[in-house]
């Protein structure tokens, strides 16, 4: 199952289009369940994939943990919950070009963590449906998961910072 989670505050109409289109194309048919705000009157409803505006927080994490893959805005509490359960993650930042944020901290926060094994960055909606397609495939590309300590190079700046 792949899980698209979006938050419960902003619509993101071009990835929930994207990923419900996506499994509209699919000859087998892709389950997908999307957790993603209420697109309220004239918002783009969902047509190809079950969806709930809220999740029960034991909800959301049943389907976190269940999912094959995680699809979400680039947002890090959704980054973070991937990470500590190691899931493949792919990322697709919001612009405020488009309307759909106030400013860029998204596209900055996938650039940051793009880069860590499991995490996938689509720059836009074909790069997106390309590692749909490969979302099986993800599924190896896990990396270790959130450690419960913290990386080398924060604890090094940090002891710079506190012995000068």
């Amino acid at each position: 199952m792949i899980f698209l989670t979006l938050g419960t505050q902003l619509p993101f109409e071009r990835l929930v289009r994207a990923v419900d289109d996506w499994a509209g194309a699919r000859e087998r048919g892709a389950e997908v369940f999307a957790q993603i705000p209420d697109p309220g009157e004239g918002g783009y409803v969902p047509r190809h994939m079950e969806w709930t505006a809220r999740l029960a927080p034991e909800d959301f994490t049943r389907r976190c943990e269940s999912a094959q893959v995680i699809v979400s805005h680039a947002g890090m509490g959704s980054i973070i919950t991937a990470l500590s359960l190691a899931k493949p993650l792919i990322l697709m930042a919001r612009r405020s070009a488009l309307g759909e944020h106030r400013n860029d901290h998204q596209s900055a926060t996938a650039k940051r963590f793009g880069d860590r094994p499991g995490l996938f960055v689509a720059e836009d909606t074909v790069a997106l449906e390309a590692l749909l397609d490969r979302a099986e495939s993800l599924t190896g590309e896990t990396g270790a998961g959130l450690l419960p300590f913290a990386e080398d190079r924060l604890i090094g700046a940090v002891r710079g910072a506190i012995l000068g």
